[in-house]
């Protein structure tokens, strides 16, 4: 589920950040792309891992949320996302932060 959550969230945010200003492409804009495909990455990697190596790769997954809900908050504060447009993102990125949560929740019982 998670998964098919991430792939949902990118097929609608890297088509919209060809809409940002040009003069961001390669600072925020690039770092908001990065920081949410190596968001997927992380999880990839904690899929294919157990215990407590899975455990840091799921940390290391939360702190690329972290950060990709840092530049979307900044997209939406420079006026690069409309209101309805964070609100939507914004609750993608909630609900993979909820089972984001779940699966680390889960993996610390285990490890």
């Amino acid at each position: 589920m998670i998964f098919t959550q991430t792939r949902d969230l990118l097929m609608w945010l890297l088509p919209h950040c060809d809409d940002f200003p040009k003069n961001q492409r390669f600072v925020v804009t690039r770092r908001l792309q990065d920081a949410a495909l190596d968001f997927q990455e992380c999880l990839f990697d904690a899929n294919a891992r157990n215990g407590s190596a899975r455990l840091a790769c799921l940390q290391a997954a939360d702190a690329q949320l972290n950060k990709t809900r840092l530049y979307l908050r900044f997209a939406f504060e420079w006026h690069w996302l409309s209101s309805g447009q964070y609100e939507h993102v914004s609750r993608m990125v909630t609900e993979i932060g909820k089972l984001l949560g779940g699966w680390l929740k889960q993996t610390k019982g285990r490890a």
